[in-house]
């Protein structure tokens, strides 16, 4: 699993369908940023990966 960014509304989501409907896509991953919003989310998909 990976972020995903809907196609619709520009939402980040870990499922294939966003909550408004519309098709989530993998995105490239963002750059670095000390101000990382999503870096949480990612870093907890890669822990529960590892079980």
């Amino acid at each position: 699993m990976q972020l995903k960014k809907c196609t619709s509304c520009g939402e980040y989501t870990m499922k294939n369908v966003c909550k408004c409907g519309g098709n989530a896509i993998t995105v490239k991953p963002p750059r670095y940023s000390p101000l990382d919003k999503y870096g949480a989310y990612r870093r907890a998909l890669k822990f529960n990966e590892r079980k």
